[in-house]
């Protein structure tokens, strides 16, 4: 079939009254605008449904090759005492970790304020912090800021030298799990982006590993609780009217 933007001459001797090449200069103009519009719009949107990308075909997922590289530690809602115990699980976690050279602990919030998405993430490594990092969008979702986040601070953990252990600590667990979700979401442009860093962590030594902590923001522990309200004062004017521009 022929590609209707193709304004080269037909392969055959048929003609066809829809094609742009059989049209005037001044129907091509209005006509093919509007095409290509919609075929940029339609490329903006189809990328991120991925579900042809490497990173999620059968052999090649993380979920296949690398399952105990990977794990989640989360918050058990009906547990009783659930916030004193999540609280000295994290404060565990941390005072065993944080000493670590190795070890990139990554804290990260969102929040989403007059249609403006705040991101931030703090990395710190052997008892001292390394990189903040701070963002901001607009017209997004709470779990893409969340992913983006998320995906920044794996990109920075992996560029660090002799990092072997990635721990993430963030409210938003549900996001994170969608990284290892293989069927088709509206996310798999940046998890497609995150999984395929993490293949290259992995790979590169078999004693790498990344964990995820959950850490609920009505719990109010110390370290989520500081970026929390961080990300809560900035006050942002948005310039420009969508998150392309």
């Amino acid at each position: 079939m022929k590609n209707l933007l193709d304004d080269s001459p037909p392969l055959s001797n048929s003609t066809n009254s829809h094609n742009i090449g059989s049209l005037t200069n001044r129907q091509r103009s209005t006509a093919k605008g509007h095409l290509i519009d919609s075929y940029t719009k339609s490329f903006g949107i189809f990328p991120s449904f991925s579900p042809l990308n490497s990173e999620f075909s059968l052999g090649h997922c993380i979920i296949d090759n690398f399952s105990n590289h990977f794990s989640f530690n989360l918050v058990y809602k009906n547990e009783k005492g659930k916030n004193k115990i999540c609280t000295q699980e994290l404060d565990n976690m941390v005072l065993h970790n944080s000493p670590l050279p190795h070890t990139a602990l990554m804290i990260t919030d969102t929040s989403i304020k007059n249609n403006i998405a705040m991101s931030i993430s703090h990395i710190h490594s052997a008892n001292r912090p390394l990189i903040k990092t701070v963002h901001h969008t607009s017209f997004v979702t709470s779990t893409e800021v969340e992913l983006f986040a998320i995906r920044c601070g794996i990109n920075q953990a992996c560029s660090m030298d002799n990092v072997s252990k990635i721990i993430i600590v963030t409210d938003s667990i549900h996001a994170a799990k969608k990284i290892f979700n293989s069927e088709s979401h509206p996310f798999q442009i940046h998890t497609a982006a995150i999984l395929h860093e993490l293949q290259k962590f992995f790979s590169s030594n078999q004693a790498n590993s990344i964990e995820f902590w959950e850490c609920p923001s009505s719990l109010k522990w110390r370290f989520h609780h500081d970026i929390n309200k961080d990300s809560k004062s900035f006050t942002i004017t948005s310039i420009y009217p969508c998150k392309i521009s």
